[in-house]
C-alpha cells in the first residue's frame, strides 16, 4: 500500500547519444520515463511512500521498467501487467537555438487499449491519502480518457487528495474528443492544480497576457490567471504555474507563482545556463510541490523546494530527478555555488 500514488503510462525512452540528430550514428539510448512515474520516482526519492498505478507488459521489456521503478524504492504492487506494447517515445537533445524533439510511439500500448472496467479502485486505493494524475493521460486514448475520470471520481469519494498537472500536449489529443471539456471535468475534481500558461489555454481556455514568446513574463498576470482558475473551479484549493523564460535549448531562467487563494507566492529566478536535460522539469517540480505540501511548514517553502527541484533536474541526464531532499534544501535556501563537495 502506497500513501502517494500516481498514475499514468510508463514508457521506453530512446535518446540519440549526446546532442546528436536522430540516427546521426547508429544507436539511440534506451531508458524509462513517463510524467507520472517521474513524479513517483521523485516522492520516493524525498522518503515518502509512493507507489505507481499503470498497466505494463507482460514481456522483457515490462520487466525491466517494473524493475526500474522498484530500483527507486516505487511501489508496483498496484501496476496491472497484460499482453501488448510498451509505449515508446524518442528524443533528440536541442543546442542553443535548435529546439529538442520529442517523437510519440504510443498508439496502441497495452495502457492505451486497457478497459477502464479493469481498474479496481476500492482496492487501488486502500491506504492512499493523495492522488497525483497529468493530463497526459486522457489524451492517449479514450480508453485512458475514461480510466482518468474514474480516477479523479473514485479518489473524491475515497477522501483523497488530488494533484492535476494539466500538461497539454497537442500531439496526443488525437481521437474525437474535445480535451477542454475533458480538462475541465477533470480540474473540477482536482484540489491541487500545476501548469503553465499555455497548458492553462489548452486545457481549460483560460488566457494569459504575458508574452512567452518574447521571453518576458509579468507576474501579475499570473495573479490574474490563477485567481480566473480559481474562481472557475471552486473545488480547486491551490494553483501552481511554471514560469519559464526560455532564452535557448541551453538558456532557461525558471521561477514558479503559487496562488492558494489568500496569498499570491512567487519564487526566487534561477538562471539555468548549459542545461543536460528539460525533460522531466515539470514532473520533477510537480514532485518537489507535492513533498512540500505535505512535509514543510508553509506554502512558500514548498514553492521554493519545488523550484529548487526542478532546477536540479535540468542538470540531470533522464527523465527521473535523482535528488536528494537534504540536496534541494541546500539549493533552495541559496547555495547553488556548485563547489566541489568533500
Amino acid at each position: 500500500m502506497s500513501e502517494f500514488l500516481t498514475f499514468g503510462e510508463l514508457m521506453l525512452r530512446l535518446k540519440s547519444p549526446g546532442r546528436e540528430r536522430f540516427l546521426q550514428s547508429p544507436s539511440l539510448e534506451a531508458t524509462f520515463g513517463g510524467g507520472e512515474a517521474n513524479v513517483a520516482v521523485s516522492l520516493a526519492n524525498y522518503g515518502l511512500d509512493a507507489g505507481f498505478l499503470s498497466v505494463i507488459p507482460s514481456n522483457s521489456i515490462g520487466d525491466a521498467a517494473v524493475g526500474e521503478l522498484r530500483r527507486f524504492n516505487v511501489g508496483t504492487d498496484k501496476i496491472i501487467r497484460t499482453d501488448g506494447r510498451m509505449g515508446i517515445y524518442y528524443l533528440e537533445t536541442g543546442a542553443n537555438q535548435r529546439a529538442s524533439k520529442v517523437i510519440y510511439d504510443r498508439a496502441y500500448s497495452a495502457f492505451s487499449l486497457f478497459d477502464p472496467s479493469g481498474y479496481d479502485w476500492d482496492a487501488i486505493y486502500e491506504g492512499v491519502k493523495w492522488l497525483h494524475i497529468s493530463g497526459i493521460t486522457p489524451a492517449i486514448s479514450e480508453l485512458t480518457k475514461d480510466a482518468s475520470l474514474f480516477a479523479v471520481k473514485e479518489a473524491k469519494k475515497h477522501g483523497i487528495t488530488v494533484s492535476l498537472d494539466l500538461n497539454y500536449r497537442k500531439n496526443l489529443w488525437k481521437y474525437d474528443v474535445d480535451a477542454k471539456a475533458v480538462m475541465s471535468e477533470m480540474t473540477s475534481y482536482s484540489d491541487i492544480v500545476i501548469a503553465n500558461e499555455e497548458d492553462c489555454q489548452k486545457s481549460l481556455g483560460l488566457k494569459c497576457e504575458s508574452n512567452v514568446e518574447g521571453g518576458k513574463l509579468d507576474d501579475e498576470d499570473y495573479r490574474k490567471l490563477s485567481d480566473t482558475l480559481l474562481s472557475q473551479f471552486p473545488n480547486v484549493k491551490k494553483v501552481a504555474i511554471t514560469l519559464r523564460e526560455s532564452k535557448s535549448a541551453d538558456i532557461n531562467f525558471w521561477a514558479a507563482a503559487l496562488n492558494n487563494g489568500e496569498a499570491f507566492i512567487v519564487s526566487r529566478k534561477y538562471e539555468m545556463y548549459d542545461i543536460v536535460d528539460r525533460v522531466g522539469g515539470g514532473d520533477s517540480f510537480a514532485g518537489g510541490l507535492i513533498y512540500g505540501l505535505n512535509e514543510l511548514g508553509s506554502d512558500r517553502e514548498a514553492l521554493e523546494f519545488a523550484v529548487a527541484a526542478s532546477c536540479l533536474k535540468h542538470t540531470i541526464d533522464g527523465d527521473f530527478n535523482r535528488v536528494s531532499v537534504d540536496e534541494v534544501k541546500k539549493l533552495a535556501e541559496g547555495d547553488g555555488s556548485g563547489r566541489v563537495q568533500r
